[in-house]
């Protein structure tokens, strides 16, 4: 089963190093997957990044979605150490750690998806 994949500020923190869910880009994917953010829910948050040669290559982890009652916003708790590219992703059906082929790029690569 793969995890919904929800946009996060990773510059965007409490005070416990928690990621705070309260960005624009965060209630678009909310909004457009008709996920209801709740307790002990698990998600895959993402940002945007860059490789050595400045292309995209966003940033993924897995958090739990808590409350903050004191904050009064809805936060997730990841494993900062767990960071990492997608492109150290596996590719579906591939059995190497090679380079991710994004979805967008798919159609730019002549023939290798025809």
């Amino acid at each position: 089963m793969t995890m919904s994949r929800v946009y996060a500020d990773f510059q965007n923190l409490d005070d416990t190093n928690r990621l705070r869910l309260t960005c624009a880009g965060t209630f678009q994917d909310l909004e457009r997957q008709g996920i209801q953010l709740r307790e002990g829910l698990i998600l895959t948050f993402y940002s945007d990044d860059a490789d050595d040669r400045g292309l995209p290559d966003e940033l993924r982890v897995e958090g739990v979605v808590q409350y903050d009652a004191d904050g009064q916003c809805w936060v997730a708790t990841i494993d900062w150490a767990a960071i990492r590219h997608a492109s150290e992703e596996r590719v579906e059906g591939d059995k190497s750690l090679g380079e991710t082929v994004m979805p967008e790029e798919r159609d730019v690569v002549a023939g290798e998806y025809e």
